[in-house]
C-alpha cells in the first residue's frame, strides 16, 4: 500500500459499507447486537470509533472500536470492529485517528472531525442501520426481466383486441395484425396482441436467459395497451387473459358512446372471462415458480382509470345488472362519489402537507382531479374515504396470496399517492404490513423521481426503481443522453467524478445497504429511450426524427460497455424485453416495440448471456462489497468484492486507448507483503466486439490481449483500448 506524505490516512485502504462482513447480521432485527467493521491500511490509523447517531436522539455518541487479531492473508490491511445494539434507525460513520488529527470517514469520504461537529446528521453523508427491516432475500442481486406485455408475444390471438372494439381516450381501439410493424408517434388505441399466454410460452426463454425475477407492466383490465388506467384491481384483462364468452357488435361507425360497444361489453363484464383469466395468471406464476422465477406485479394505486366502475365515466357498468352500486361521475350520490375529488365538492381543501407531484385540488375547468391533467386517469382521494383504503389494499393482498401468490409489486408513481406526504407513509407503512401478513417475502419497489430515504427506513418500501442513482448516471457518462433522450450533453461523457457523485448520492439518501442490493437497475424501460438508440449521441423522439433514426449510426461497443456495467453493479439487473435483442426505440411510445422473435441479433443475446451467467457465478458481483478504484477522466474502475473473490471492473469511455497503470489493493486483494496477484479476464470488448475466457472472440479471431494479468503488490498494468470494458477476477488461491 503506497503510505501518504501527508499526515491522513490512505484512503484507498479506508473502506465499510452495508454488506457482509462490514456488517453482521446484515438484517438485525430490534436489540440485535450488530457487529460493524472498518478496514484501514496496515499501521496507517492509530484508533478508530464509531460516531452514532439515533434517531430518536439529538446527539452524537461515540462507541470505540477495537483491532482486530492480523493473519498473514490481512497483509496490507487491519480491520477494527465495534458493536451496537439499537431498537430504531441509526446513522453512523467512523472516526479515525493518525497522530494528533482525527477525521471522520463517511460515505462520501474523509472530513475532518472538527467540520464534522458543526453539522447535524441530515447533512452528513452517513450510513444507516435500521432493525427490523427485512428485505426478502431473493430480490438482492437477482437478475430481474421486465415485461411491455401487449408487445412482448402473442400466445393466444383468440382474445386480441379487435378494430372498432371501444374508445379508449378518444382513440378507437385498433388491432394491429403486422407484429413487426413499428409504435405510430400517436400510439393510443395500437394493439398488437401480446398476451399472458405469449409470457408463459417464453418461459423457457428467459429461463436458459438467467432471469430469476419477470417484473410485469399492468395486467388487470383496463381499455389502453399500457394498462395505466386500471379499470378493476381484482381482476386480469381477459385481452391479456381468457376469453370464454364472446360476441356481439363492434362500435358502430361514427359512434363515440362505448355504451354500445357490445363486443367489448361481453368481453370485459362476463364474469366467465375475469375468473378465466384470473386462473391463467395464476398458472403463469406457478409455472415460472417451478423454474425458479419470481413474478412481480405492477400497482397503480396513485390514480385508477375513468373506466372503472368507482368512477364509470363511459357509464358502461350501468349495463351491468350484477352492480348495484352506480359510478361516481353520473351519481353525486355514488357511495365512490369521496374517491374522488370533484371541482364542486366540499372536500376539496388540502391539508398544506402537499405530496410533491401532484396538485392541491382540481384546476380550473377541470370536473375531477386527476394525475398530471389527463382526464383518462383520475387521482384517488384516499383522504376522503377508508372505505377506499380498505378497497385498495384488500386488492394488493389477493394477488400475492393463493391460488395467486405473486412474489411483489412494483408500485407506480409511489410519492404522489395521497395528498399529503404524512398520509403517503401512513398508507404505505399499512400496505405493507397487510402484504406481508398475506406474504412475508413479498418484494415492495417503488418508481420514485426523488429523494426515496424516507421510505426505506424500514416500515414502507423495499427498494426502489433505480433511475436517479443508476439509469441516469450511467447513460451521462457513456452517451451524454438524458434517459428520455431528450437533451444531449457530450461535455458529461466520460465525467468519472460526476458518475461516481450521482451514484453516491441521488435518490437514496441515508439508507441500508438492503434496498441497493435489490434496486432496479435498468439501462431501459417502458417510459425512457432504448439504450442503444441513446448511443446515437443524437436528442429527438419520434414524431420528430422518424422510426429509422432510432437505429442509425448506433454504437454497439458502448451498449457492450453498459451492459457489462450493469451486470457487475450491485442491484438487481433488470432487464427491458428486447434490448438482449437488439432493439432500438425513442422514448414512450417508441422504446414499446415488439419482441423481435427470430430476428434477435445474435452478439446482443450472447453478451447477456455470458454476463449473466458470470453474475451468477460470482458470490461478489451478487453480494459483494462495491469499491471505486483509481480511475481517470474516461476510465471508470470499480470492484466487487466478498470473501476472498474479487471482480474487478475497467471501462474505458475515451475513443483511444489508455494505459492503466494503478494500485488495486483496495479491492479487497488480501496480499502478503510482496506477493503478486494474478487476475484472470473473463469478458472484455471493444470495437472488435466480445471476448469471452475460454472461447474465440465475437468476430471469430482468438483474442490478442492477454488472458491472465498480473499485479505485483496489487499494481496492475494494462492498455485499454477505446470504447473498450474488461472484466478480471482474483481470488485467493491465485496470490503468490
Amino acid at each position: 500500500m503506497r503510505r501518504k506524505t501527508e499526515n491522513r490516512p490512505d484512503l484507498q485502504a479506508l473502506f465499510s459499507d452495508g454488506t457482509a462482513p462490514f456488517v453482521s447480521p446484515l438484517q438485525p432485527m430490534p436489540g440485535d447486537e450488530v457487529k460493524i467493521r472498518l478496514r484501514a491500511g496496515r499501521e496507517d490509523v492509530d484508533e478508530a470509533s464509531l460516531i452514532v447517531y439515533p434517531e430518536e436522539s439529538s446527539s452524537w455518541e461515540r462507541v470505540p472500536m477495537r483491532r482486530l487479531r492480523r493473519s498473514p492473508a490481512d497483509g496490507h490491511f487491519d480491520w477494527y470492529e465495534g458493536t451496537l445494539v439499537t431498537e430504531g434507525p441509526t446513522a453512523y460513520c467512523f472516526e479515525v485517528s493518525k497522530g494528533d488529527r482525527r477525521w471522520w470517514y463517511l460515505r462520501s469520504g474523509l472530513e475532518a472531525a472538527e467540520a464534522c461537529l458543526e453539522h447535524g446528521a441530515e447533512d452528513l453523508d452517513l450510513w444507516l442501520l435500521a432493525p427490523g427491516f427485512q428485505v426478502p432475500g431473493w430480490a438482492c442481486g437477482a437478475v430481474m426481466y421486465q415485461i411491455f406485455v401487449d408487445r412482448f408475444r402473442n400466445g393466444d390471438p383468440s382474445n386480441d383486441t379487435l378494430t372498432d372494439e371501444y374508445i379508449c381516450d378518444g382513440h378507437r381501439a385498433r388491432r394491429v395484425t403486422e407484429w413487426d410493424s413499428l409504435p405510430e408517434a400517436d400510439d393510443t388505441g395500437r394493439h398488437y396482441g401480446g398476451d399472458l399466454q405469449g409470457v408463459i410460452d417464453s418461459l423457457d426463454y428467459l429461463r436458459d436467459l438467467g432471469v430469476e425475477a419477470l417484473y410485469l407492466n399492468p395486467i388487470f383490465l383496463s381499455p389502453s395497451n399500457h394498462k395505466y388506467d386500471t379499470q378493476d384491481y381484482l381482476h386480469v384483462d381477459p385481452h391479456f387473459g381468457v376469453i370464454l364468452r364472446d360476441g356481439g357488435q363492434l362500435l358502430p361507425p361514427d359512434c363515440s358512446d362505448n355504451r354500445q360497444a357490445e363486443r367489448y361489453l361481453t368481453r370485459v363484464l362476463s364474469r366467465e372471462n375475469l375468473e378465466a383469466s384470473d386462473a391463467l395468471l395464476a398458472e403463469l406464476i406457478r409455472q415460472a415458480h417451478s423454474r425458479g422465477i419470481r413474478v412481480i406485479l405492477d400497482g397503480v394505486f396513485n390514480h385508477c382509470g375513468a373506466f372503472h366502475p368507482w368512477m364509470d365515466r363511459e357509464g358502461i357498468y350501468e349495463l351491468d345488472p350484477s352492480r348495484k352500486e352506480p359510478g361516481a361521475y353520473r351519481h353525486p350520490d355514488s357511495p365512490y362519489r369521496n374517491y374522488f375529488r370533484f371541482g364542486t365538492d366540499e372536500n376539496c381543501p388540502a391539508d398544506g402537507d402537499t405530496a410533491e407531484s401532484t396538485e392541491e385540488q382540481p384546476a380550473d375547468g377541470e370536473e375531477y382531479e386527476s394525475w398530471w391533467g389527463f382526464a383518462s386517469l383520475p387521482k384517488l382521494h384516499y383522504e376522503g374515504s377508508e372505505q377506499l383504503v380498505e378497497d385498495v389494499l384488500q386488492a394488493a393482498v389477493k394477488w400475492v396470496s393463493p391460488p395467486y401468490s405473486a412474489d411483489g409489486w412494483r408500485l407506480d408513481v409511489a410519492a404522489d399517492l395521497g395528498h399529503s406526504r404524512s398520509f403517503n407513509h401512513a398508507f404505505w407503512r399499512r400496505f405493507r404490513a397487510a402484504v406481508r401478513e398475506a406474504s412475508p417475502e413479498t418484494l415492495i419497489v417503488a418508481e420514485n423521481y426523488t429523494d426515496s430515504g424516507k421510505w426505506l427506513r424500514g416500515g414502507e418500501w423495499d427498494t426502489v426503481m433505480n433511475y436517479e442513482a443508476f439509469m441516469e448516471p450511467v447513460g451521462w457518462f457513456l452517451t451524454g443522453m438524458e434517459k428520455h433522450g431528450d437533451e444531449y450533453l457530450p461535455e458529461r461523457i466520460g465525467d468519472t467524478d460526476l458518475f461516481w457523485d450521482a451514484v453516491n448520492r441521488k435518490g437514496c439518501g441515508p439508507m441500508t445497504a438492503q434496498p441497493r442490493a435489490a434496486a432496479m437497475n435498468q439501462l431501459s424501460n417502458h417510459d425512457h429511450a432504448r439504450f442503444l438508440t441513446r448511443t446515437i449521441g443524437r436528442p429527438g423522439r419520434l414524431h420528430e426524427l422518424g422510426s429509422g433514426a432510432a437505429s442509425e449510426g448506433t454504437d454497439p461497443a458502448v451498449f457492450r460497455q453498459a451492459v457489462l456495467l450493469q451486470l457487475t453493479w450491485p442491484g438487481a439487473p433488470t432487464l427491458y424485453y428486447g434490448d438482449e435483442a437488439g432493439v432500438c426505440g425513442f422514448t414512450d411510445p417508441d422504446d414499446r416495440r415488439t419482441y423481435p422473435w427470430g430476428r434477435e441479433d445474435p452478439q446482443c443475446l450472447r453478451l447477456y448471456r455470458e454476463a449473466i451467467r458470470l453474475r451468477k457465478e460470482s458470490p461478489a458481483l451478487r453480494e459483494g462489497a462495491l469499491v471505486r478504484l483509481p480511475d481517470m477522466r474516461g476510465v471508470l474502475a470499480y470492484a466487487r468484492f466478498l470473501d476472498g473473490e474479487s471482480v474487478i471492473i475497467l471501462i474505458n469511455r475515451r475513443e483511444r486507448s489508455v494505459r492503466y497503470h494503478r494500485s488495486i489493493l483496495g479491492a479487497g486483494l488480501c496480499l502478503r507483503r510482496g506477493a503478486s496477484a494474478e487476475l484472470k479476464v473473463l469478458l472484455r470488448s471493444d470495437a472488435r466486439g466480445l471476448y469471452v475466457a475460454g472461447e474465440k472472440d465475437s468476430t471469430g479471431r482468438q483474442s490478442k490481449g492477454p488472458l491472465r494479468v498480473e499485479a505485483p503488490e496489487g499494481v496492475i498494468d494494462l492498455r485499454l483500448p477505446g470504447r473498450s470494458a474488461c472484466v478480471l477476477r482474483w481470488t485467493r488461491k491465485s496470490a503468490r
